[in-house]
């Protein structure tokens, strides 16, 4: 069967995106491996009318209402391959050899987290230790709070954390800061500490500090950090499709329609939006399905 849209990437933008085709009454497959970026925490924060809630109960909630529509495939598995199939269309393969043929291909399937190598990080991912801060800062609100320096985001970063509780900005042995960025951090009460960092305590997934080189400790109870990121599947670049130098890593290039380089291929959600949490990959996921509706419709 040929498929009006195959959205690689079951998560909260490709499932908005197969929401639009659904009720569009168009024949639309879902592709997903079950490994959704956000599966570390515990809950959500900050989503329209789900704050608070376990962000694979939500995926799950959706899948359940999209399926609900007769016109909807799910499909578990990894796409492996993609490549124009001359038809105007593609197709898409799968690490099971199933293939898939589609006239529109949106690529959904988010970012992987390069995390920085110390001991005791890896294992607290999404629990105290973070990325967004308007997704995890308030449960820490008031508490001692640090951030792992990145040399790609200026030191102010450390100014907004700060805004949740009293901050520590750990250089980890860089030497980047210049006496006016300093100045800034002192001014609002940054405690700035150089030292390379050896390890992060606590009981179980809970930070408790932040253990120097130096032999030094340093409390704190959550720690922000901005990680490394790479799209997790090749298919864009088997595709063609071109990437932009985002701040943590590429993004897929897109247009005001969602569209990629590549005719016929759209991208949406993590790994073609330099800054993104659920509700704006959401969102991204609810336009690019309307605009390959159109492009349904209309052409192009």
């Amino acid at each position: 069967m040929r498929h009006d849209a195959l959205i690689v990437g079951g998560s909260f933008a490709g499932l908005s995106a197969a929401m639009q085709l659904a009720r569009a009454r168009r024949k639309v497959c879902v592709v997903d491996a079950g490994a959704p970026r956000n599966r570390f925490a515990a809950a959500s924060h900050g989503f329209f009318g789900q704050d608070g809630m376990p962000p694979l109960q939500m995926i799950a909630d959706a899948r359940e209402k999209l399926l609900a529509y007769p016109s909807v495939t799910f499909v578990e598995g990894t796409a492996v391959a993609a490549t124009a199939d001359g038809a105007e269309g593609f197709t898409v393969s799968l690490n099971d050899g199933q293939q898939l043929s589609t006239r529109k291909l949106l690529l959904a399937f988010g970012v992987q987290d390069g995390l920085p190598d110390i001991p005791g990080l890896g294992e607290r991912w999404g629990q105290s230790v973070l990325h967004c801060p308007y997704c995890h800062g308030y449960e820490f609100g008031d508490r001692s709070l640090g951030v792992l320096f990145h040399s790609a985001h200026p030191p102010d970063h450390a100014l907004l954390i700060a805004e949740w509780g009293p901050t520590t900005l750990f250089l980890n042995g860089s030497e980047a800061l210049d006496a006016e960025a300093r100045a800034r951090l002192q001014s609002r009460g940054v405690t700035v500490e150089p030292a390379r960092i050896a390890s992060l305590e606590g009981q179980g997934a809970d930070l408790a500090a932040v253990r120097l080189v130096d032999g030094r400790r340093v409390p704190i109870e959550a720690l922000f950090v901005a990680p490394h990121t790479r799209p997790t599947s090749p298919l864009a670049e088997q595709l063609g499709c071109a990437f932009d130098d985002g701040p943590t890593g590429p993004v897929l290039r897109v247009d005001a329609m969602k569209t990629t380089t590549v005719p016929g291929v759209y991208a949406a959600g993590d790994v073609a939006m330099a800054f993104s949490n659920a509700t704006l990959a959401s969102a991204d996921g609810l336009f690019a399905g309307v605009s390959m509706h159109r492009a349904l419709v209309f052409g192009a």
